[in-house]
């Protein structure tokens, strides 16, 4: 990843049914749920089972649907199973996300966030913030503590 953002948040998944008249307004309609996450979050985080069971139309859509600055983040899977060919999807191995991936829920201490925050910018690769259980209160204080630290 070159000049892109250095935090990047974001949830595993977008269909959480919590989010339903909550972050997602009532009658938005089912394909239009991605690019209005999008308009919140930054990347996404697909569970193995999620991604492998998509089309190739799927995920043409789902790259069509969302910014050049979006990222799908994926689980590891099985060995047989083949990413999509984009820049903006990245396979996420175990090695690879202790480098690059806070679990919120995990972790949802702002300031241990943001002395991570720190850290990372100086490595000049990019921290993926996301949520598995899609706490919205959560994420929305990672994107207000990545705008105030200027990221």
């Amino acid at each position: 990843m070159t000049s892109n953002p250095l935090v990047l948040v974001g949830a595993s998944g977008w269909q959480h049914p919590a989010w339903q008249g909550g972050f997602y307004p009532e009658d938005l309609p089912d394909d239009w749920l991605l690019p209005y996450y999008n308009t919140q979050f930054q990347a996404v985080h697909l569970p193995a089972a999620v991604w492998q069971a998509a089309s190739e139309a799927t995920w043409a859509q789902w790259l069509h649907d969302t910014q050049d600055g979006f990222y799908f983040v994926l689980e590891a899977g099985d060995a047989a199973s083949v990413k999509p060919a984009s820049e903006r999807v990245l396979l996420a191995t175990p090695a690879w996300e202790a480098g690059h991936v806070w679990w919120l829920d995990e972790a949802p201490d702002l300031r241990a966030l943001a002395q991570r925050i720190t850290q990372q910018a100086a490595t000049g690769e990019p921290l993926f913030v996301f949520s598995r259980s899609g706490d919205v209160g959560l994420l929305e204080q990672a994107n207000t503590l990545k705008q105030v630290m200027g990221y």
